[in-house]
C-alpha cells in the first residue's frame, strides 16, 4: 500500500528534464483574462436558462451559493498555486501532498472536468451560432446542428469549432492569450448590453412565487430533480473556470505574484458580473418562458421587442463563447501533459513542439476527444457530470490546503489563504453538498468513471510512473 501514497518532492516541483519543459510567456492580464473568459462563459449565456428550470427565480440564490463555495475554493487555490508554480493544477498538489494514487483520482477527475466542459460549451455555442445564422436567413438542416438525442446525425457546428480552437492554440499560448483576452472584452460589452435593455424591464411579478421547488434538491412529478440546491449543482459548471488559471502555473512569467491576481481577481469580477446579469433576466420574463432555451438571454431580448439586441448578443456569444473552449481545452491539455510527463499516461504526449512552445500531440488528442462528445452530447447530462468532476478536485484542494497548513506550517506562502481553517472546511462540506445534490444519475456515472479510472492506474500508471521507476522528475 505504500506505493500507492508516494509522493513528489515539493522542491523539486519545478524541475523538468529537457523538451518536456513548458515556456513561461503570460503575465497577470493574461490570467485575469483566461479566468474571465472561462468563467463567464456558458453559465450565464446558456445554463441560467437550464438553472431557472430547476429553481424558478430562485436561480439567484442557486448563483449566490456556488458562488461562496467557489469562492472559498479559489482561496486554497492561489495559495497552492503561489506554493507550487508548476502545470498540473489539483493534479499535481495532490501528488506532492497526498500521495499517487489520490493524485491519479484527481487528475482523472480533471480530466472528465475539461473535457465535458469543452464539450458542454462547444453545444451551446453551436446552439447560438444556429440561431444567428438563422436570423441572418441560413437555415442549417437539423442533421447537421444536433445529436441523437435532439433528432439529429451530428452536431457539426460543436466539432468544428473544437478543432478551430486547438489550432489557436498548437499556434502558441501567448498568442491565443492575447486573443482571449480581446473577445473576453467583447464579451463583458454583450452582457453590458444585455443588463441596459434588460433592467428597465424588472417585473417584480416574475419573481413570484420566487422558491417554486423548494431549497433542498426533490424529485418531481415529472421526474426531474429540482430546488435551488439542485440548480446550484448543475450552475456551479457556471462559476468555476478560475482553476484552469492554476494550470498556467509553469507557462506564467512571476508565479508568485501573478497567480493569486489571476484567480482571485477573476472570481471577485465573474460573481458580480453573474449576479447582476441573472437578476436581470429573472425580472424582465417569466422563468417558464427561457427556462428550456439554449439561448436564453437572446430570448429574453426578442421577447421583450428587441430583436436588433437579441442579434447582437447572439453574434457576441458566437465570437466569445470559444473563450471558454480556449482556457479549459487549454487545461485539459496541460493536465494530459503533466500526467504523461510523471509517467502515469504515455510519455509520448508530454512533447513540447521546440518552434511553438506548446505540446502540440497532446492539445490534437484533446480535441479529437471532446469534440467527438460535443458532436453526440446532451447540454444539461453532461454539464452535470463535468461538475461531480471539478467538485472532487476541489475538495482535494481544499484537503492539500489544510494537510500543508499542518504538515509544513513554516514553509514560505507568497500568498496565504485568510481563515485558512475556516475556508478550507467550507469549500470541503460545501463541494460534498453540491456533490450529493447532482442528479443520482450523475454520481452513478461518476463512479463508473472512476472505477475504469483505478482499473487504468493499475493496469499502466502504478508501474509506469516516474517514481515506480526511481526517477523524480
Amino acid at each position: 500500500m505504500q506505493t500507492w501514497f508516494r509522493r513528489k518532492d515539493i522542491d523539486r516541483v519545478t524541475v523538468h528534464e529537457e523538451g518536456r519543459r513548458l515556456v513561461p510567456t503570460l503575465g497577470w492580464p493574461h490570467l485575469i483574462a483566461l479566468g474571465i473568459g472561462a468563467i463567464v462563459g456558458t453559465g450565464i449565456y446558456t445554463l441560467i436558462g437550464v438553472g431557472a428550470n430547476l429553481a424558478g427565480p430562485a436561480v439567484l440564490l442557486s448563483f449566490l451559493v456556488a458562488g461562496i463555495v467557489c469562492a472559498c475554493a479559489a482561496l486554497a487555490y492561489a495559495e497552492m498555486a503561489t506554493m507550487m508554480p508548476a502545470a498540473g493544477s489539483a493534479y499535481t498538489y495532490s501528488y506532492i501532498v497526498l500521495g499517487e494514487a489520490i493524485a491519479w483520482v484527481v487528475g482523472w477527475s480533471l480530466i472528465l472536468e475539461y473535457s465535458l466542459v469543452v464539450s458542454t460549451v462547444a453545444v451551446g455555442w453551436s446552439g447560438y451560432a444556429v440561431g444567428f445564422l438563422k436570423g441572418l436567413g441560413v437555415d442549417l438542416p437539423l442533421w447537421l446542428t444536433a445529436g441523437p438525442h435532439a433528432g439529429g446525425l451530428v452536431n457539426l457546428p460543436a466539432v468544428g469549432i473544437v478543432f478551430v480552437v486547438a489550432g489557436l492554440l498548437m499556434a502558441g499560448t501567448r498568442e491565443s492569450a492575447t486573443l482571449n483576452a480581446v473577445l473576453v472584452v467583447l464579451k463583458i460589452i454583450a452582457l453590458g448590453i444585455f443588463v441596459a435593455i434588460a433592467l428597465p424591464h424588472f417585473d417584480a411579478a416574475n419573481t413570484q412565487p420566487f422558491m417554486p421547488y423548494g431549497f433542498a434538491k426533490s424529485m418531481g412529478a415529472d421526474g426531474v430533480e429540482r430546488g435551488v440546491m439542485a440548480a446550484a449543482a448543475i450552475i456551479f459548471f457556471a462559476f468555476y473556470g478560475f482553476d484552469a488559471i492554476s494550470t498556467a502555473a509553469e507557462e506564467t512569467k512571476n508565479p508568485g505574484r501573478d497567480l493569486s491576481i489571476g484567480i482571485v481577481g477573476s472570481m471577485i469580477g465573474c460573481t458580480l458580473i453573474y449576479m447582476v446579469v441573472a437578476l436581470a433576466a429573472v425580472g424582465a420574463l417569466s422563468y417558464t418562458v427561457f427556462g428550456n432555451s439554449p439561448e436564453p438571454l437572446a430570448l429574453i431580448l426578442r421577447e421583450l421587442g428587441q430583436g436588433k439586441a437579441a442579434t447582437v448578443i447572439a453574434a457576441a456569444a458566437v465570437i466569445a463563447l470559444p473563450t471558454v473552449l480556449l482556457a479549459f481545452l487549454y487545461g485539459q491539455s496541460r493536465i494530459f501533459f503533466v500526467m504523461s510527463r510523471d509517467g502515469l499516461l504515455p510519455r509520448g504526449l508530454s512533447k513540447v513542439n521546440a518552434r511553438t512552445g506548446t505540446p502540440i500531440a497532446t492539445t490534437l488528442f484533446t480535441a479529437t476527444l471532446v469534440a467527438a462528445l460535443a458532436g453526440v452530447a446532451r447540454l444539461d447530462e453532461i454539464a452535470a457530470l463535468a461538475n461531480a468532476g471539478t467538485l472532487a478536485a476541489f475538495i482535494a484542494v481544499a484537503v492539500c490546503l489544510l494537510v500543508l497548513r499542518k504538515r509544513d506550517p513554516e514553509r514560505k506562502r507568497l500568498f496565504r489563504t485568510p481563515l485558512a481553517w475556516a475556508v478550507g472546511p467550507i469549500a470541503i462540506f460545501g463541494c460534498l453538498y453540491l456533490f450529493w445534490s447532482l442528479p443520482h444519475r450523475t454520481q452513478l456515472w461518476f463512479l463508473v468513471w472512476n472505477v475504469i479510472g483505478v482499473v487504468a492506474y493499475l493496469a499502466y500508471g502504478r508501474k509506469s510512473s516516474l517514481l515506480a521507476v526511481g526517477k523524480e522528475a
